[in-house]
């Protein structure tokens, strides 16, 4: 694992004191944390975005976390899943791992225990599953020189812009609406009256070149897309 690299962990969890709980420990050692709290959000984000971990507890609302790894599996998605439950029970252990996850820990827990866990998780899947270099259409982004060029110009973007084209790159053709951006770009986590996102979109569209076609368009009434809609890369 790069340490210039912050892996991105998925996050199901209901209850908000162990969810900011876990956000702010693994943040603290570099681990870049996005939490929902049911299991019907956590399975739309684990099988439309990419992650380096997925934690979920067995007991959410919507849909309950063995069923969210069992469709993980049968998808294809093969992140590694670390359950975090109060399910202590042998039988509990057994039926998730069998299921495919690939660690299992009983609340309550120990910080460090759980940090250790997910740093072996990380050294064991090898290589980040993203690549150092994020490209969609003309537009690259290297994740380790912080540089961005388009058709092999450089442009020169303010922090809070690169974070908001990253997130775009890794997401590409999938519409992330205002509220997404706001969670997982400003950590904002309820709704808010604010026009920084439509700021800093257009100053990051102007700069990625207006005369040319968009590559970040708006989808009225849903959000923002940056390339094709359903687009796999």
């Amino acid at each position: 694992m790069n340490p210039m690299i912050r892996p991105r962990l998925l996050l199901v969890e209901d209850d908000s004191e162990t969810a900011d709980y876990v956000q702010e420990g693994l943040g603290e050692n570099g681990i870049n944390v996005v939490a929902v709290t049911n299991g019907s959000d956590g399975l739309m984000r684990a099988l439309s975005e990419p992650w380096d971990i997925v934690i979920i507890d067995r007991m959410l609302p919507g849909l309950d976390g063995l069923t969210i790894l069992t469709r993980m599996r049968t998808a294809d998605v093969m992140t590694p899943v670390l359950f975090l439950t109060t399910m202590d029970g042998v039988p509990s252990r057994v039926n998730g791992l069998r299921h495919g996850a690939d660690d299992y820990m009983i609340k309550p827990f120990a910080l460090r225990e759980l940090v250790a866990r997910v740093q072996v998780l990380l050294r064991r899947s090898g290589p980040l599953q993203h690549t150092t270099v994020l490209r969609v259409e003309d537009v690259e982004l290297d994740l380790l020189t912080r540089t961005v060029t388009r058709s092999g110009e450089k442009i020169f973007l303010q922090p809070q812009e690169m974070k908001l084209l990253e997130y775009f790159m890794r997401n590409p053709g999938t519409v992330v609406s205002r509220q997404m951006l706001l969670k997982d770009v400003w950590h904002m986590e309820f709704p808010v009256r604010t026009n920084i996102v439509e700021t800093h979109l257009s100053r990051l569209r102007e700069k990625l070149g207006r005369n040319e076609r968009p590559l970040i368009r708006t989808v009225r009434g849903a959000g923002y897309v940056m390339g094709e809609i359903g687009l796999d890369l």
